[in-house]
């Protein structure tokens, strides 16, 4: 379970795994102020939805979060509607481990992850999704 910062949007994910990734992509840096650490979940329900502002930004996927304080919440793929929920958000974010790295070649210089963890550049990354088009 998990929350934005006011408590506005409050969520219940099931089959929540421990599996961590992280994305560089420019939209990501531009919506998280930096790298994007998510967990992928099966299944989320929403309590106040009516906080809670989708924006589609790309044609595959929108983002989510609260329209009170701003929170990011979650990135979601339409087309499969799996949610990859903003790491920050979940009330206990103990047993989640760094398993991989996307958009690898887009990160600024002044940062990195240490860890032996898959590392995706973007041409790896978008030959996983050939439905996409880069961001």
């Amino acid at each position: 379970s998990g929350q934005c910062m006011c408590g506005a949007v409050r969520f219940e994910a099931v089959d929540v795994g421990s599996e961590l990734g992280i994305c560089h992509c420019i939209m990501c840096q531009q919506w998280a102020s930096g790298p994007f650490p998510a967990i992928n979940v099966a299944t989320v329900s929403f309590e106040s939805e009516d906080n809670l502002t989708r924006f589609q930004s790309s044609a595959w996927a929108e983002r989510g979060f609260c329209k009170v304080c701003g929170s990011n919440i979650f990135y979601r793929v339409v087309s499969d509607g799996s949610y990859d929920m903003c790491l920050g958000a979940f009330d206990d974010k103990s047993g989640f481990e760094l398993r991989h790295e996307i958009f690898i070649d887009r990160k600024p210089d002044c940062y990195s992850f240490a860890g032996d963890h898959k590392r995706l550049t973007e041409a790896e990354t978008m030959a996983l999704y050939p439905e996409f088009t880069a961001p």
